[in-house]
């Protein structure tokens, strides 16, 4: 166990600020991990660092009178909210992080930390910062950012700061092995998968009506909805159940990708639901799905979903990437690449989960002991 009130610690956000976490309920890795922070008894002193926030894009959610969540804010819990001019950060990032350290050492000085630890899940903030003002440097990788389409134009600029990340042994924890290779770290490190708040999965309730109208057998996928699905293996799914149904959940980010299924009159695209109905929706599901193409990314996943699938007590037909094997449960593997309806069979022969073993699923990869293993990692001297 990590001593009570050890350590103060500074955390900085990558994607979003607490705000943005907050209205995204929480979802993703450094969200979780924000919130375990500002409970979390072994840390003394907490200042959160959101990212770069342009003044523009500040004033229009002002003029749109959008609340914001507030912080958990008092004498040991602060929030530092940066602001520029700029809405990116420059592909050639060294000045701009020089900036931005400087803030945060202010703010840390003005919260009275004492040579806090750092984790940061920002991969700039964790190469290019000098940090001579604190303690142990942790970088927190949930994902693959150098791999991540979007992030593109800063590829390079994630290989400069792996490479001083080593350069500095600077500390490591990344979700999935693949994704620690990819830093390669020279100081300690760790693989933390990806895990489930058990609250969320105490209880799964009815499903929403939409869903319960859905045709059987009920096939789920839930996330970002992207070229990451392989479509060649979604279509056999599809045609092969053409009595039952294929649901999508989330946001679809490459509308393109999916043009050429358009004739499957079982396959649906919904936008992201409320985490709430979301666990009621795949707790009502008859398997779910994970028919994900290989590439640099998939390989680096620690799937959320996987778990979450799981969480519901639901089968799962994947495809057989190292992180998904990984993980052990009701899980139907298929080749990547290949014929993925025999694993959906399997999958729905082997059914639902009985509740005592989807609870205790939940209870053993709860992200409070994922995140006891990355504080022990990173508050240590």
């Amino acid at each position: 166990m990590i001593p009570v009130g050890s350590r103060d610690v500074v955390f900085g956000f990558f994607s979003v600020s607490w705000a943005g976490a907050v209205e995204r309920e929480l979802v993703m890795p450094e969200d979780r991990l924000a919130d375990e922070l500002t409970r979390h008894p072994a840390v003394r002193r907490l200042l959160v660092c959101n990212p770069y926030r342009s003044v523009a894009g500040r004033a229009a959610a002002v003029l749109r009178r959008r609340p914001e969540a507030p912080f958990p804010s008092s004498e040991t819990r602060t929030l530092h909210a940066p602001l520029r001019l700029r809405r990116t950060d420059p592909v050639d990032p060294a000045r701009a992080i020089e900036r931005y350290e400087a803030g945060v050492r202010r703010a840390a000085r003005r919260a009275g930390l004492e040579r806090p630890a750092v984790i940061t899940a920002h991969p700039l903030f964790a190469g290019f910062g000098s940090f001579d003002w604190a303690g142990p440097v942790t970088y927190y990788a949930w994902d693959n950012w150098s791999a991540s389409e979007p992030y593109r134009p800063w590829w390079p600029a994630y290989d400069e700061a792996y490479a001083r990340i080593r350069a500095e042994g600077r500390r490591a924890c990344a979700i999935s092995q693949h994704a620690l290779d990819r830093i390669a770290p020279t100081g300690p490190s760790a693989v933390i998968p990806n895990g489930l708040e058990p609250l969320e999965w105490a209880s799964l309730g009815e499903p929403p009506s939409w869903f319960a109208a859905r045709s059987r057998p009920r096939l789920l996928y839930v996330g970002t909805v992207d070229s990451r699905v392989d479509i060649v293996q979604l279509r056999a799914i599809a045609e092969a159940y053409p009595e039952g149904s294929v649901t999508f959940v989330g946001t679809v980010r490459d509308t393109a990708h999916f043009e050429s299924l358009a004739d499957l009159s079982n396959l649906e695209f919904m936008p992201s639901v409320p985490r709430e109905e979301l666990t009621r929706v795949i707790g009502a599901a008859d398997a779910c799905l994970i028919p994900h193409v290989r590439n640099e990314l998939t390989e680096a996943m620690s799937p959320l979903k996987l778990y979450e699938y799981l969480a519901g007590g639901r089968p799962v037909a994947a495809v057989d990437l190292p992180p998904i094997a990984a993980v052990e449960g009701r899980v139907a593997l298929g080749p990547i690449g290949g014929d993925l309806r025999p694993a959906v069979a399997r999958a729905l022969e082997i059914g639902p989960a009985p509740e005592a073993e989807r609870l205790a699923f939940v209870d053993a990869n709860a992200w409070s002991g994922r995140f006891e293993a990355l504080l022990e990692l990173a508050l240590a001297d």
